[in-house]
């Protein structure tokens, strides 16, 4: 992919407020092997020390290689200080894969957004976005991002994968974990490779309110709002504001772009802060422009931005967007997406609002970019400097929401093998006899399983939450996830639950638990996790 040439941000890089220095010699660093887990490369007493070394056998050449530049940093870091160190020479266990060379150079295709293109391009989500980066690093041209009108924005293309779709939230806390980790080893080889700097920089310090709605952080607001409604995934009182603006029509010309009157939003903000969680607010007589004010306030208003300062110039490419995705905090990610997808249902109906994707990009990227306490400390020229910018990544960040809140194969995969190679550890450290055997033995009947499976054989699949709590399902070459939950709802006839309530899980193998993308087909899947359980069970939205 055209990833080394959409340096979107190269010129942010002196927009820094005067407050917010970059971390000292070594310790960003330090705090960046500790997040990628890797904290025993420099401290033998660190408690994730066997999941390190696993962690390590997994990375790809880039991946590797922007590990080593870091603790190669930190040596260096440490012999100034004229500190003693056990930081080791980690060179010989990075050794690159002749396999995956060559599937890198055989299998990635170029792609290039906001590139001013309508064409349909190739993603390639398979193999690892640094890897592809590099293959492609020579001989391209430096562009500039472009506004294009909204068709100009390229369809990307991303080949069917049987094995299924991960999105955001399909994955266990454990597997995402890793996930998290891996993609910040990513994101880090990526940048690496296109020879672009991103400095992680200290939060700003800014007066965070305790309670309340306006100026309160999201982590506070969501525990507010899981005491009244556990399970909430996006504060209330935002999708309180989203749902009022709909109900009212989204069809009212400027939206989200025509204010309303001043004094009377800064009176119904006084208003909600006293009456909202009494549920006694007056919502009928609340304008439409009056709440799309509101709504532009309350991510105004936040003590930290949407899109976290750490990283704040790193959004460079749709791959790096995708990335950067799945580095924010939890709540951070699930309220972003609440406002892409609402974004999109304004944008639907362009017709009659004027709203077109570059007005409601245009509109609320200062918004979601620039919070309170960072404006404060930046130039009118710098805050105007950084508009365009910002425009562009909510236009890349609406456009391709569906895209961007997915996990790429390769991060599942490397996940996969993390896996896979824990279980083969704990086999080992089982070193008794009897308990040898016994394994042999269920190996034979997995792989017995695998073969008759492929012969039209049949799956079991359990679904403990409900009366009938399993069913045995004829595998073919074209059984889908889909297929099971209809065969299942055909089968438990005083189903309470709703169909999109539903999910097939794969759980088990090398993988924890992950709920499948109804298109998954579960032959192809089984190949790829031979030892996997199948489970029906509610989704928790």
């Amino acid at each position: 992919p055209e990833l080394c040439v959409r340096n979107v941000w190269a010129y942010l890089t002196n927009v820094t407020p005067d407050n917010q220095t970059s971390h000292k010699e070594g310790e960003q660093e330090e705090a960046w092997l500790m997040e990628a887990g890797l904290a025993t490369l420099f401290d033998e007493s660190a408690s994730d020390g066997e999941d390190g070394i696993v962690l390590l056998s997994t990375l790809t050449r880039t991946q590797a290689a922007a590990v080593e530049r870091r603790v190669e940093t930190l040596k260096q870091t440490l012999r100034k200080r004229n500190k003693p160190y056990s930081v080791p020479d980690v060179r010989e266990i990075f050794k690159p894969s002749p396999a995956s060379q060559s599937k890198v150079r055989n299998g990635a295709r170029p792609g290039a957004p906001g590139g001013g293109t309508d064409a349909e391009m190739d993603i390639n989500l398979e193999v690892s976005f640094s890897e592809q980066a590099l293959i492609y690093k020579e001989g391209l041209k430096v562009t500039q991002p472009q506004n294009e009108a909204d068709d100009r924005l390229p369809d990307f293309k991303v080949s069917q994968d049987k094995t299924g779709q991960t999105r955001v939230g399909d994955l266990s806390a454990e597997d995402m974990k890793k996930v998290r980790r891996l993609v910040l080893i990513e994101m880090s080889a990526l940048f690496d490779t296109c020879g672009i700097e991103v400095k992680a920089h200290k939060a700003l310090k800014v007066k965070v309110r305790e309670s309340g709605l306006f100026g309160v952080s999201l982590s506070t607001l969501l525990e507010q709002d899981q005491r009244r409604i556990p399970g909430t995934k996006v504060p209330l009182i935002l999708q309180h504001l989203i749902s009022h603006i709909e109900e009212q029509g989204l069809d009212t010309e400027g939206v989200l772009r025509i204010p309303g009157a001043a004094t009377r939003v800064k009176a119904v903000c006084h208003e909600l802060e006293h009456k909202f969680y009494e549920g006694v607010f007056p919502w009928e007589s609340l304008k439409q422009h009056d709440t799309a004010s509101l709504l532009k306030l309350f991510i105004r208003e936040l003590p930290y931005p949407l899109l976290t300062v750490e990283y704040f110039n790193a959004f460079v490419s749709l791959q790096a967007l995708n990335l950067l995705v799945l580095l924010l905090p939890k709540p951070n990610r699930d309220t972003l997406k609440a406002l892409m997808e609402f974004f999109q249902r304004v944008i639907d109906h362009k017709d009659r609002n004027k709203m077109t994707l570059n007005n409601v990009a245009v509109v609320m990227a200062p918004n979601i970019f620039m919070c309170k306490g960072f404006r404060s400390k930046i130039s009118e020229q710098q805050e105007f400097a950084m508009a365009t910018g910002t425009a562009n990544i909510v236009r890349l960040l609406i456009r391709y929401q569906n895209l961007l809140w997915t996990i790429p194969k390769f991060i599942l995969n490397q996940v996969r093998k993390q896996n896979m190679e824990n279980q083969r550890k704990m086999n080992r450290d089982r070193a008794v006899k009897k308990l040898l055997k016994k394994m042999a033995y269920d190996r034979e009947r997995a792989s017995n399983k695998q073969e008759s499976n492929a012969e039209g054989g049949f799956i079991r699949v359990q679904a403990p939450q409900f009366s009938m709590v399993s069913m045995a399902v004829q595998l073919t070459e074209d059984l889908k996830a889909s297929d099971v939950l209809t065969r299942f709802l055909s089968q438990e006839r005083t189903l309470s639950v709703k169909r999109e309530d539903l999910c097939l899980y794969e759980m088990g193998g090398n993988i924890k638990e992950r709920c499948l993308d109804e298109e998954t087909y579960i032959k192809a899947l089984l190949e790829l996790n031979p030892s996997a359980e199948w489970v029906i069970k509610s989704v928790q939205h």
